[in-house]
């Protein structure tokens, strides 16, 4: 474990730490947004970088896609850029048109994080979100835990605490990539789930929760992901429903490299998982060991509740009451 000087916000420094875990697995950590700036696994071929990332924090500050930071504090999208709680309207800042993205143009992947405490394997950092902050109610504590487990495994516990009833959705929001090719069209996905939200064009929720059989988002077994991305006429960006109940850790999805073999499975205790294919990565500066990022150069699957919940009664709940913590685990197992 080393911790190192990445550079500086405001006057304030960036640090980044370096987790080491039992079976040959390394990632890099952000106290900036609690980036994983970078994750190597072993492979039978020797170690195999599998996020994308950046080598400044410059380069993260004017053109990263949230790439591996942790968002909230609510994470995706809440239409108008409003909601209203106990007979009250909160109106948030909007940063995509007229309706909130990720928290809003300060949220929770853009901020600096307190470094809590750190060992060989595993890493806490925290931050606080004041009362309105970005337009919400109540003072927010969050707290995000990496750790590096036996089996090739990535466990991320993301907490939130707060005075008042607030929303909160916190997910993590890394780029994959399992063999460094110059697309994610050929890896195979397949998501344990039979439904999806569908979503009007600015990608707010439409209420409905629609069947993905005979569809282009059926992944309810592995295919390629550029099966259907044909002249475009699919892009994903999709919140799927999660099959078992919210709260038990369980398989969410797995990722497959033809190249390399590399499998990874997502498991976790949240309702719904983020598929983005990454349609809109152009990235003007390189990223790590010089590998340049263009469409589709990542895909992202965010373990989250679902996006507009404050808005659509009989999606499951967001809210966070005073006493209660918010829990989420996800686990990232990587094989071959």
């Amino acid at each position: 474990m080393a911790i190192e000087r990445f550079g500086s916000v405001d006057g304030e420094d960036v640090l980044q730490i370096t987790l080491a875990g039992p079976d040959g697995v390394e990632m890099r950590v952000l106290t900036w947004g609690a980036v994983i700036r970078d994750l190597v696994v072993p492979t039978g071929n020797g170690p195999q970088r599998v996020l994308l990332g950046l080598n400044s924090i410059e380069d993260y500050i004017a053109h990263s896609p949230y790439f591996g930071a942790v968002v909230g504090r609510h994470a995706n999208r809440i239409g108008g850029a409003r909601f209203t709680l106990n007979d009250e309207t909160y109106k948030l800042d909007a940063n995509e048109g007229p309706n909130q993205l990720h928290g809003g143009s300060r949220g929770f992947g853009t901020r600096l994080w307190s470094l809590v405490e750190h060992s060989e394997s595993s890493v806490t950092l925290s931050l606080v979100s004041e009362d309105g902050d970005m337009g919400y109610p109540g003072r927010l504590i969050a707290t995000c835990t990496y750790t590096l487990l036996p089996l090739a495994t990535v466990r991320i516990e993301l907490t939130a605490i707060t005075d008042r009833p607030t929303p909160v959705n916190l997910t993590t929001h890394g780029y994959f990539n399992l063999d460094g090719s110059a697309d994610i069209l050929s890896h195979q996905l397949m998501i344990a789930a039979d439904y999806i939200t569908p979503t009007h064009p600015d990608l707010i929720p439409t209420g409905e929760i629609r069947p993905v059989a005979d569809t282009a988002y059926d992944f309810t077994s592995l295919r390629p992901v550029g099966a259907e991305l044909i002249n475009d006429d699919t892009l994903y960006d999709t919140n799927y429903v999660l099959r078992g109940s919210y709260g038990v850790l369980r398989q969410a999805a797995v990722l497959k490299s033809p190249g390399n073999g590399l499998n990874m499975e997502l498991w976790t205790t949240e309702p719904g998982v983020q598929f983005y294919a990454g349609h809109l990565i152009n990235m003007p500066v390189s990223g790590l060991n010089g590998a340049q990022y263009g469409r589709h150069a990542g895909l992202c699957l965010e373990p989250q509740r679902f996006p507009d919940s404050p808005n659509i009664a009989h999606f499951p709940s967001s809210i966070l009451e005073p006493g209660q913590v918010s829990k989420q685990v996800s686990e990232l197992r990587f094989s071959i």
